[in-house]
C-alpha cells in the first residue's frame, strides 16, 4: 500500500513525460495515458526499464467516456487510485479574426473540460478513502500574461486555475487536495514550435529576459508537480504555483 497510483494524462512528451518520469523515480506506479501511443508506450518502458512500475493506457481527454472507463479499470485492477496529474493540453497560435466557434470549442475540450473530465470520476474513491491528490497544469498564459493570437488558450488555462480553486474549497474536508502549476518558458516542442509559439530562435532570444537567466526545462516543472502531490504539501490547497525562473516578478 506504500506505493501510490499515479495517473497523468499527456504523459507522452515534455512536461507530462517528466512528470511520470519523476514519479516513477519515487516508487509509484505510474499510469501514463496520452493520445500518443509510441510516444507514451516509451516513457512507461522508460520507468519499468529503470526498475520503477508503470503501464500505458491510450486516453483522448475529449471523452467523457474513456475518462470514466479507464478510471474505473484502473481502480478495480489497482484497488485505488491515489493521484491524479491532469496535464493534457494544446496551444494553437490562431489570431482573432480567424478564431472561429469550433477552434474555440476545440481548445477548451482538452485544456479545461480534459482537465475535468479526469478529475470527475477518480473523486468517489477518493472521497471514500478519504484522501488524494489533483495537480492541474494551467499557464503563465492563464495567470499573469496575456498571449498574443493565443487568446483561447490564455482563457482555458485561466480557466483550471478557477476549476482549482473551487474544486479545493468544495473537496478539503473530503481529504483531497487540489493545486495546479502555471509553467513559464519550458524547453518543450510546444516552445519550441515555430508555428505555434517561440521557436528554437525565439525561446533562446527569450532566455536573458528571465532572471534566472535560462530557460526552464520538463524536470523543473516535474519536480513541484510531485511535491504538491507529496505529504510534504499536506496543507496546501487551491493554490497555484508559478515556476517560470523569476520572470513574472521580474518583469511586473
Amino acid at each position: 500500500m506504500s506505493r501510490r497510483i499515479v495517473i497523468i494524462t499527456g504523459g507522452g512528451i515534455g512536461i507530462g513525460r517528466a512528470t511520470a518520469r519523476a514519479f516513477g523515480a519515487l516508487g509509484d506506479h505510474v499510469v501514463v495515458t496520452d493520445i500518443l501511443e509510441k510516444e507514451g508506450t516509451a516513457v512507461a518502458g522508460e520507468i519499468t526499464q529503470s526498475g520503477g512500475s508503470a503501464e500505458f493506457r491510450k486516453l483522448d481527454v475529449r471523452s467523457s467516456m474513456a475518462a470514466d472507463a479507464l478510471i474505473g479499470e484502473v481502480e478495480k485492477r489497482r484497488g485505488r487510485i491515489d493521484v491524479v496529474i491532469a496535464n493534457a493540453g494544446i496551444a494553437h497560435k490562431v489570431p482573432l479574426a480567424e478564431l472561429s466557434d469550433e477552434r474555440w470549442d476545440y481548445t477548451f475540450d482538452i485544456d479545461l473540460k480534459g482537465v475535468f473530465r479526469i478529475i470527475r470520476p477518480a473523486l468517489a474513491g477518493m472521497r471514500q478513502r478519504q484522501s488524494g491528490a489533483i495537480v492541474a497544469l494551467s499557464s503563465i498564459m492563464g495567470s499573469t500574461y496575456g498571449w498574443n493570437e493565443h487568446a483561447h488558450y490564455s482563457s482555458a488555462k485561466a480557466g483550471v486555475i478557477g476549476l482549482v480553486r473551487g474544486l479545493a474549497v468544495e473537496l478539503a474536508r473530503s481529504g483531497i487536495r487540489v493545486n495546479a502549476v502555471a509553467p513559464g518558458y519550458i524547453r518543450t516542442a510546444q516552445l519550441l514550435s515555430k508555428e505555434h509559439s517561440l521557436g528554437p530562435d525565439g525561446a533562446e532570444a527569450a532566455a536573458p529576459i528571465i532572471p534566472m537567466g535560462r530557460l526552464g526545462e520538463p524536470e523543473d516543472v516535474a519536480d513541484v508537480v510531485t511535491f504538491l502531490a507529496s505529504k510534504a504539501a499536506r496543507y496546501i490547497t487551491g493554490q497555484t504555483i508559478v515556476v517560470d525562473g523569476g520572470l513574472q516578478v521580474g518583469r511586473y
